[in-house]
């Protein structure tokens, strides 16, 4: 048995490196930053109704109603993403 490795076709070794291409309808990078700041700024909207309703300034039945609301938004930006990455073209990353 050899120590030497051995040596790769020069079809191979020659292959150039392929960048990741990202893919969707609109520009990825545009709807993956939108998707988080609609996320993040449910999630900080949903902790200050927590908040709210925790010192009884908000009813009961607002907080899960504002609850429910965020988290709808935040699933809609979301699948929105997810679906923008499925379909659509391939742009560069």
């Amino acid at each position: 048995m050899t120590a030497i490795p051995p040596q790769l076709s020069e079809a191979i070794a020659q292959s150039p490196v392929r960048a990741k291409r990202a893919k969707g309808f609109f520009a990825p990078k545009v709807v993956k930053t939108a998707a988080f700041y609609i996320i993040s700024l449910c999630l900080m909207a949903s902790v200050v109704a927590g908040i709210l309703a925790i010192w009884k300034f908000a009813e009961q039945d607002t907080f899960w109603r504002m609850i429910a609301t965020f988290i709808v938004v935040a699933a809609g930006a979301a699948t929105f993403l997810l679906v923008n990455g499925i379909f659509g073209e391939e742009h560069d990353a």
